[in-house]
């Protein structure tokens, strides 16, 4: 069969942790200055200039990304000024081109209307002159028609006739 043994739990010193056994403390103070100085050594030859290397090179790659885009955001502000300018210039042609029309237009409308109103008064001239030769010939035609109408008269409430130059006559005393 097999043995059994029995271990114990307290080691040959009576019975303390090591680590907190005094008598164990230079032991442990030469390996920690030890570990602590290869430590050192290896994060201060190895991986601290790793690491600065590495954040250098982000930080000029941050840096070059954002003088990048200042010179993005600088070439979009001229851009938007040189179209704001375009713009401006665009307005300020069509307006003098809407004005220039609208001078053009003015004009010819005022000459349309020159004409117009010259021959408009040619026509009026015309239609003055029927007019007076029109009412001139009624007007002697109603002294005709007076002048026959008087004779008429008189020869019906006195019965004798009476001639056209006596009638005439009296016409005319009775205009003066």
């Amino acid at each position: 069969m097999a043995t059994q043994t029995t271990e114990t739990t307290e080691h040959e010193g009576g019975g303390k942790f090591p680590p907190l056994d005094s008598s164990t403390f230079p032991s442990q103070l030469f390996w920690l200055v030890i570990f602590f100085a290869a430590l050192y050594l290896l994060m201060s030859k190895l991986i601290l200039p790793r690491l600065a290397a590495i954040l250098g090179a982000r930080k000029g790659t941050i840096d070059g990304d954002l003088a990048r885009a200042q010179a993005l955001k600088d070439e979009t502000e001229a851009a938007v000024k040189a179209y704001e300018k375009a713009l401006a210039d665009a307005r300020a042609n069509a307006n003098a081109i809407a004005q220039d029309t609208r001078a053009k237009v003015t004009a010819e409308l005022d000459a349309e209307q020159a004409e117009s109103d010259k021959a408009l008064g040619a026509k009026i001239k015309t239609a003055e002159t029927k007019i007076a030769k029109l009412k001139a010939t009624a007007l002697a035609s109603v002294e005709e028609i007076a002048g026959e109408s008087a004779a008429e008269i008189v020869t019906a409430l006195t019965g004798t006739k009476t001639t056209k130059a006596a009638v005439a006559k009296a016409i005319a005393a009775v205009k003066r």
